[in-house]
């Protein structure tokens, strides 16, 4: 391990989810206001992560009042209170840059299913 590697790994956050491409995820993000700070969550799909340690990145997209919103933020960052995963959806590609064409059902991801789960009859 290098030098650059020990002084990263000691600020990165423990905790953190491992996030892939398709995942819909929830991130509180801190807002400071003046003298206030408040948590403002921001929900999204997961349509690009790169890089690794403390450069690692992913950037989320939502559909806010019919505009798609897409915003970046570093894994390991000060400004992030929290990540949820709520869903994984079954995607095929590492880059989800199509979603932006996309609106509507044609914009939706299917969930991926798990091993133990069965089709209801």
């Amino acid at each position: 391990m290098g030098v650059i590697e020990k002084v990263e790994a000691a600020h990165l956050k423990e905790g953190r989810p491992d996030l892939r491409p398709g995942d819909t995820v929830e991130v509180l993000v801190r807002v400071i206001e003046g003298d206030k700070e408040r948590q403002q969550k921001f929900v999204g799909d997961v349509i690009n992560v790169r890089g690794a340690g403390m450069r690692k990145t992913f950037t989320l997209r939502k559909i806010s009042e019919g505009v798609g919103v897409e915003r970046t933020f570093p894994l390991h960052g000060p400004a992030i209170a929290e990540i949820k995963v709520t869903k994984h959806s079954k995607v095929r590609r590492a880059k989800l840059y199509y979603l932006r064409g996309k609106t509507g059902k044609k914009a939706r991801l299917t969930e991926q299913r798990t091993q133990g789960e069965s089709t209801p009859k």
